[in-house]
Order: structure tokens, then sequence, then C-alpha cells
């Protein structure tokens, strides 16, 4: 693999020319904030599920789940690819029409109309942070690769990642991140497939593969013991729901052409994904054959062991479109809240409005980095909160979309007891609600911020004349 470096060195510079030139191409579609944020809402139905299936298809698909399927088999694809996938289909359920008809900017804006400003303010700084805890851990993976195959600090290919990935995200926001995916995801999709079928193949295809597997591997869904199914649907919920309320799906979702083009895009995106998700989940169970039990890099192994030489310059590249397909939506979605939700009113302004997110992506790319530079410990906390989402915002997104009610107090407490059961378990060390081996916390979490909307609804309704 190291004669390969000054190859692998060429293709990664032309492939991050590409990807600048594909961002100042973008820029020339600019003519407003609209255009900037949501692509001036004309997306069509292949560019619309291009960008939400290479968003979703990141490192943590890729990487994790194959590592987690290799240490515990088919289980451990219930938070990725399984809930991930289902979360893309029930977005296209239940919210892509209300929130397309609504012609929103950011997904707290639509908590500003409903529920009053402070519940928009609440909404955009529980979105937050979590992304820049995940665009920092994606710098790191990236830079990973990069490290693999050149002898450089790892400070000084963080700064370069976080600079090429700033630079072509703010050249054309959501056009620049729209085209970028759609060419991203054309090499993941080959790359992938040419991994899978020389994988499967040292394995001696899959049905070889399937009567290797230890029994446990072979089990899905752990139905025999009530403990574990139940924490199991827990990891499936947080994976399908967690990212419901999220700015980087709905903002692609308002980019669509119509309502029907971001129900059809997240119908097809969410599909694929599942079908696509399912390479990792092969890749991991042949890890386990072929590489034993050990943990972590399953598919870097893969690669390194099985791949023709020439062919592993293919997998770096996709590997590259896999993470930055991903942090360029990561960098665009907290930079559109935190301008849009939270910056003074005058940042909102045409005159300032495309400069303000532009800035705000580099501000977010400047944190994401300080906190990749600072060391796992500093972004893990923040990555760790994938759960906040489904446990904060999931019950106010559903009333605030389906309930005749609109109550401020009654969506600041959902928010609230979802938010403070989560924290404190977090700061406890407590994985269970309250310790209870089985009880997933996420789930319990956010059954109860949703039964918090009835109780203070009642308990703040005006009371009737009297009689």
């Amino acid at each position: 693999m190291e004669a390969l470096a000054p190859i692998i060195g060429v293709t990664m510079v032309a492939y991050i020319a590409l990807m600048l030139g594909i961002g100042a191409l973008a820029s020339k579609r600019i003519d407003g904030a609209e255009d900037f944020v949501v692509a001036g809402r004309r997306l069509t139905w292949p560019l619309a599920t291009a960008t939400l299936l290479a968003t979703w298809f990141g490192a943590g698909t890729l990487m994790a789940a194959a590592d987690e399927v290799r240490a515990i088999g088919l289980q451990g694809a219930a938070l990725d690819p399984l809930g991930a996938g289902l979360c893309l289909l029930l977005f296209g359920i239940f919210f892509a029409r209300p929130l397309w008809e609504a012609k929103l900017l950011t997904l707290p804006e639509l908590f500003g109309r409903r529920f009053g400003d402070g519940a928009r303010r609440v909404a955009a700084a529980l979105m937050v942070p979590p992304y820049l805890g995940w665009v920092a851990a994606q710098f790191m993976a990236l830079a990973g690769i990069v490290t693999l195959f050149f002898d450089v600090p790892l400070p000084v290919v963080l700064c370069g990642i976080a600079v090429v990935s700033v630079v072509y995200t703010a050249l054309g926001g959501m056009w620049a991140v729209t085209l970028t995916d759609a060419v991203q995801l054309v090499i993941v999709v080959a790359g992938l497939a040419v991994l899978f079928v020389d994988v499967l193949g040292q394995v001696g295809g899959f049905g070889t593969l399937w009567d290797t597997l230890p029994t446990g591997h072979q089990v899905a869904i752990p139905v025999s013991e009530l403990p574990e199914l139940v924490g199991w649907i827990g990891v499936v919920a947080a994976g399908a729901l967690g990212n419901i309320p999220s700015q980087d799906v709905s903002q692609r979702v308002f980019s669509a052409k119509s309502a029907t083009v971001a129900r059809a895009a997240c119908f097809t995106a969410g599909g694929a994904y599942l079908v696509l998700g399912l390479v990792p989940v092969v890749l991991g169970l042949a890890g386990h054959v072929l590489l034993g039990e050990g943990e972590g890099a399953t598919v870097p192994e893969l690669a390194a062991l099985h791949l023709h030489p020439a062919v592993a310059v293919l997998f770096v590249v996709t590997l590259m479109s896999v993470i930055l397909s991903t942090i360029d939506g990561a960098l665009l979605a907290p930079a559109t809240v935190l301008v849009h939700d939270l910056a003074p009113a005058r940042f909102a302004e045409p005159a300032r409005a495309l400069v303000a997110y532009r800035v705000g992506i580099a501000l977010v790319g400047t944190v994401s980095l300080a906190l990749a530079l600072a060391g796992e410990s500093a972004y893990a906390l923040l990555e760790s909160s994938y759960e906040l989402g489904m446990v904060s915002l999931m019950a106010p997104l559903t009333y605030a979309v389906y309930a005749r009610t609109a109550s401020a107090p009654a969506a600041l407490a959902t928010m609230g007891v979802g938010t403070a059961l989560w924290a404190g378990h977090y700061v406890a060390g407590v994985e269970d609600f309250f310790g209870v081996a089985g009880v997933p916390l996420g789930l319990t979490a956010m059954a109860l911020s949703y039964l918090a909307w009835p109780v203070v609804v009642r308990l703040t309704a005006n009371p009737g004349p009297a009689s």
C-alpha cells in the first residue's frame, strides 16, 4: 500500500480540485439567501434523492456498522442501517409534505411560528451542538485515512480538511452540497460494489459465509429474551426517530421543487439506504470470518488484505466521498440555524444574509476543528448526543405539525422533560432509564416528553366563565 502513496496523493488532489470546482460552479446559481440555504426550492427528484442518500450514508454507516456487525452479528445493524433507513421513510410518511408546504428555511422557524420566539431559540440551541461533535468526528475519520498513507502531522491534515470542507460548502451553499453529493454518491456506489464483490468472493459467496458464521451472529432480532428485545427496539428507535427533528434532513426536504418530490425523495433515499446499507453489514459478517473477533477498522482491513492495489485507490476515494458528503451537510445545517434562528435579526437582512451564512459555516468548521484538535474526549461528548434530538425535539415537532393547540408552555415543557432526563442520566453515567436493565433511556424519555404536552396544555388552559 505504501507504494501506492504517490498515486493516492495525486488522486486526492484531483478529487479536492473537483469538489472545489463544483463549489465554484454552484456559486453562480446563488442569487439570495433562499438559493444558498434551500437551493431556491428547485431540487428535482434525482438531486433531492442523491443529496439525502449521500448525506445519510456517512462514515458511521460504512465503518461503525461494519465494526458492530463483526463484533456481535446482525443485531449490530439495529441502529445503522435499519434505524437510519427507517428514519427517512418515516420522515417521508409523516413530515415531508407539511414541512415543505410551510416554506421554511430551518426547523426551529416552525417552532417560532407555532409556539413563539422562545421555543424557536430553545430548539435552535438544542439542535446545533451535536453537529459540532459530529463534524469533528468526520474530520478525524478523514484525517486517519490521509495519515495512513502520508507522514504528515495530524494537526496539519485536520486543518487542511477543515479548510477544503468549509470553502466548497461556503461557495455554493445547498447547491454546492447537492451537486458534490451527487458526484460523491456515484463514487461511493462504485467503490462499495467493487469491495463487496471482492470480499464476497474471498469467502466463497454468501451461502458459504452464512454457514461459517456462529449461530449468534445470524440472529437479527433477539426475540428470545425480553430485556434484549426491548433494548434492541430502543436502539432502532434512536436511529429511526433521533434524526427526524434535524436540520440536515429537513433542509433537503425544504429544497425540493414540490411536496410530492420531497416525499418521493425520502422514500427513494430510505429504500436505497437500506439496500446500500447491506454492504457494510455483509462486510462486517465477512470480517468476522476473515479477520477474527477483533474490534474496529473492519472495512480498511478488508480492503488492505483483499483488494488489488490499483483498486485500493478507488476505495480511498470512496472513503473520502463517504465522509465529505456527510461533512458538507453537517456544516451547512447548524450554520443555517445559527444565522437564521439565533443571530440578531439584522444578519438575516438580504444585504447581509449571504455573508452571514458563509461566516456561520466558517464558524461551525472552526469550532469543530478545535474539538478535533483537542482530542477524542472533547468531541465524543457532543457526538454521543445523537439521542438528544429524539428526546428533546421529536415530541414538539409532532405537536407543531399535527396539534390544533399552539401552546408555548407545553412545547417548552416537552423540550425540557426530554432534555433533563437525558442529560441527567448522561452526567450520572447511567445508560438505562433510572438504571433499570432493559429499559431504554432515549425511547422512555421521548415517551415522557410526549406525555408532558397534554398535561401542561390542561394545566395552562384558560378556565371557562363561572356558572
